[in-house]
């Protein structure tokens, strides 16, 4: 399957819903899998970048890094409604994740929520390098 223009698509999965991501490295990876999350819950040509916020996450493996990053995204959008549109990863190790993200509080007047995710699943995770690039495909319990 070819790369995709956004870094991201969506894929249907019987009652939830997923994303396909892809990067040409596993920090552009993580950082389409996260936008690919958030322009399922709201559409991202109507956040700002006005506020950011530190995410640190650590895992025993790069899957379980990917699902606990996302889950830490949605963790902060569901605690403190902050949309995240914009992704810094300054520091990615097999078990260890830094990054700043930039976005802002939801807003009743300005944002409309499409789908709301409940988590993240492991279901059928995995990130493989192929032909040049890196891929996912991760499952959102909605």
């Amino acid at each position: 399957m070819a790369k995709s223009e956004k870094g991201y698509q969506f894929i249907e999965h019987t009652a939830d819903i997923g994303v396909k991501a892809f990067g040409d490295d596993l920090k552009e990876l993580f950082i389409n899998s996260a936008g690919g999350m958030f322009a399922i819950i709201v559409d991202l040509s109507k956040v700002e970048l006005k506020e950011s916020i530190e995410i640190e996450c650590e895992a025993n493996n790069i899957e379980e890094l990917l699902v606990d990053w996302l889950g830490e995204l949605l963790y902060h959008f569901n605690t403190k409604e902050f949309l995240a549109k914009e992704f810094e990863i300054r520091q990615l190790e097999k078990n260890c994740l830094k990054a700043k993200v930039k976005g802002e509080k939801f807003d009743v007047k300005r944002h409309f929520l499409k789908s709301e995710i409940k988590g993240v699943t492991y279901h059928n995770l995995k990130v493989e390098k192929k032909n040049n690039f890196w891929q996912t495909e991760v499952i959102f319990d909605v």
